[in-house]
């Protein structure tokens, strides 16, 4: 494998652990608008993400089925959703700000489900990464480097914050500081396995891109609509989170269009 897709794999797990590290840094938890502006900003990057470098490629991809060019990344699309519906219903897991756990019954400790929530929304992003970058070894026309690396950079900016996010409440639930960094930064090392997947499966199952290109879109709408925009709005009305989420969409749009 060329080590600059390598690299390109690992970008946002490097963006992850660099968030966790926050825990190094800060004293106390992060107020509570910043972090609704950090998971704002994650959503739109994701959001953007699923448009710009995955929906859009994949439509692109199969236009020589003329007016049903949209069939494969529609049909993709409700897979990803599916797919990741019966993870949030299979995985027990606990997002920030919430006292009731989801998926089935569990003994596990707070801090493990709070984790597992993050790796949960992890792996569409993995899946995303990987799924271009299998375009690209593939000589995908619809795919450039420059693409696929704006990809990995928007991933990793918007997982600085997902990093920090996740360490900071884990030390302030009781881990030392470095307990609470390698679970933060851990979480996003499914990110690079999803992402490897993705490729084996790509090189098996080469006409299928489409599909795999807006199953990793629809997977990653999920978490923006079932977890992230929901977190945002949560106590006190604030328009930061709103912001953030234009912020984050609007610097994943610039650097798809700019570079790709």
């Amino acid at each position: 494998m060329d080590l600059t897709v390598v690299w390109g794999l690992l970008l946002p797990l490097i963006g992850t652990a660099l968030g966790a590290a926050c825990v190094f840094l800060l004293r106390r938890g992060l107020a509570d608008r910043t972090q609704r502006s950090l998971t704002g900003f994650a959503a739109g990057v994701m959001t953007a993400a699923s448009v710009w470098s995955l929906l859009i490629p994949a439509m692109e991809q199969s236009a020589g089925l003329g007016r049903w060019a949209f069939l494969p990344a529609a049909a993709g699309f409700w897979l990803g959703v599916l797919f990741l519906l019966a993870l949030d219903h299979l995985v027990p897991h606990l997002h920030q700000k919430s006292q009731k756990a989801e998926g089935p019954r569990s003994r596990l400790r707070r801090t493990t489900m709070l984790t597992l929530a993050v790796t949960l929304h992890n792996i569409p992003e993995g899946m995303a990464v990987g799924a271009v970058y299998a375009g690209l070894m593939a000589e995908n026309a619809q795919i450039t480097l420059t693409g696929a690396v704006a990809l990995s950079v928007g991933i990793a900016i918007q997982n600085f914050p997902e990093g920090a996010i996740l360490s900071l409440p884990l030390h302030a639930e009781g881990l030392g500081r470095g307990r609470a960094f390698w679970w933060g930064a851990l979480s996003g090392a499914v990110e690079p396995a999803a992402a490897l997947l993705t490729i084996l499966a790509a090189g098996r199952l080469a006409p299928a891109l489409p599909v795999l290109l807006s199953f990793a879109a629809g997977a990653m709408l999920y978490v923006v609509v079932e977890e992230l925009i929901p977190e945002t709005a949560q106590g006190e009305h604030s328009n930061a989170g709103v912001l953030a989420f234009a912020a984050g969409f609007s610097l994943m749009m610039a650097l798809d269009v700019a570079l790709g």
